[in-house]
């Protein structure tokens, strides 16, 4: 489903543990890390699609986090055309999406990679709010840096002692 612009819509979900860590998944059988995320399904709304994801990537259900934020717009990104299908080309420009912050009240161990046929990482850790950066693949790095901003308010207010200063 794209919109009228090119963009299929998308969340994005930025989960943090107690101390502020975020975690950080890696795409199976490849060498790339990021945040989990994927499509907004007709007639679902960007919450129900963020739970489906987390439930689908990390194996985590809604008792297991609490929603701090989300952003107010959707973030774009476009993805390079020798990434696009062919059948898409002239189509697809990209992703649009809204990005979720949410604390893990749930244990590590509630975590499960497996929960799903067909899991999209193989492997998992917690990294500093900010150093995911550097590892994000380059055409979706500035939607990671927006999203990351934005957000950032809601996890100084949850927790303002441990949050990093800026």
């Amino acid at each position: 489903m794209l919109d009228k612009d090119g963009y299929r819509p998308n969340v994005g979900i930025i989960l943090c543990n107690a101390k502020n860590q975020v975690f950080w998944g890696k795409r199976i059988r490849e060498h790339s890390w990021q945040f989990p995320q994927g499509g907004i399904k007709s007639g679902e709304t960007p919450e129900q699609a963020m739970y489906r994801e987390l439930m689908e990537e990390v194996g985590l259900e809604p008792h297991h986090v609490r929603i701090l934020g989300r952003t107010r717009d959707w973030l774009r990104y476009n993805v390079p055309t020798n990434w696009i299908r062919r059948e898409w080309r002239g189509s697809y420009k990209g992703q649009k999406q809204i990005w979720f912050l949410l604390r893990l009240v749930g244990r590590d161990c509630d975590v499960s990679l497996r929960r799903t046929h067909h899991p999209e990482f193989d492997a998992w850790r917690w990294n500093e709010y900010w150093s995911p950066l550097e590892s994000v693949i380059e055409f979706k790095r500035d939607v990671y840096a927006q999203a990351l901003r934005e957000l950032e308010r809601f996890l100084r207010a949850d927790a303002p002692s441990r949050a990093r200063p800026r």
